[in-house]
């Protein structure tokens, strides 16, 4: 064998390799190491913003379709308690989702608002959307209460849509549902109800979520799961129909965004044995199938 075809053999085998080690989705790049808690992140018209949670900085940052850094922001008038997903509206404003809850503890919550126009200052100033989940009386509640953790959220017409995250012990796989005005203030959050995306407390339980450009599917997060929900009412999102993309690559993935209607961008936290990556994934075969996979976690 030639010492060309012996390479070409090996990039052959490698690129099978990677591609069947990350399922249906096709590796971008991977984040520079001061990105490792990679946890929110929205495609803008001609830029994507990620953000990190806890104990990090209170910054954003653009980046490349490589995931390598081109812009990063620090933002004035904001504090990143637990900073977990990005939104964007069809103006350009940004929102900066601060309610990251793992014990169910916190009792002040806020979403940052960043104007268009700030995010081309070198310290963008927020505005602050502060809320509470009304259905929350304890702090924390019991353990089969445990449900107002929140990564997942999006923009869509005048309102926030707000995904929580399922802690609950025993499991019971349900994520609840809240929308909140996107304008300063301070606000009661409105339950809209609740749905089951599954009952597999290792990967049910909501990351991240974004909706497309053209309002006609919602795409939710978990680990090695994305769930795309169509034919919804935002006031019925429980019996809308709901289908089930396995990943084939269990990480801790934790941002979602689309990049068209067609296509997700997806990225994962690092640990011990993978992550720090950005993904994409085709979406349109699903959509043309809306058909679930037999696989049920």
């Amino acid at each position: 064998m030639s010492r060309l075809a012996a390479v070409l053999l090996i990039m052959f085998f490698q690129g099978c390799a990677q591609q069947a080690h990350f399922g249906p989705m096709l590796y971008q790049g991977t984040f520079p190491s001061k990105l490792k808690e990679v946890s929110g992140m929205e495609v803008g018209q001609k830029s994507i913003w990620v953000i990190e949670d806890s104990g990090t900085k209170d910054k954003v940052y653009r980046i490349n379709r490589k995931a390598q850094i081109t812009k990063e922001l620090k933002i004035d008038n904001a504090k990143n308690d637990d900073w977990e997903d990005l939104a964007m509206d069809l103006e350009g404003n940004l929102y900066i989702g601060d309610f990251g809850n793992n014990n169910n503890t916190r009792k002040k919550l806020t979403i940052y608002k960043v104007s268009r126009s700030e995010l081309k200052q070198k310290e963008p100033q927020a505005e602050k959307i502060k809320f509470r989940y009304p259905e929350q009386r304890d702090f924390p509640p019991k353990k089969d209460s445990l449900l107002f953790d929140t990564e997942g959220f999006f923009h869509w017409d005048d309102s926030l849509y707000v995904f929580t995250k399922n802690r609950t012990r025993p499991y019971n796989g349900q994520t609840l549902v809240y929308k909140i005005p996107s304008k300063e203030g301070e606000y009661d959050a409105q339950f809209l109800g609740s749905l089951v995306l599954c009952r597999n407390q290792d990967q049910c339980s909501v990351t991240g979520a974004d909706i497309s450009a053209d309002g006609k599917t919602i795409a939710l997060l978990g680990y090695g799961l994305v769930f795309l929900i169509t034919d919804f009412d935002f006031a019925d999102l429980g019996n809308s129909e709901i289908m089930t993309i396995d990943l084939e690559h269990l990480s801790q993935t934790e941002s979602i965004s689309f990049l068209n209607n067609n296509t997700l961008l997806i990225a994962d936290e690092e640990n011990k044995t993978n992550g720090r990556n950005l993904y994409k994934l085709s979406i349109k075969d699903y959509l043309k199938s809306k058909t679930k996979p037999e696989r049920k976690p």
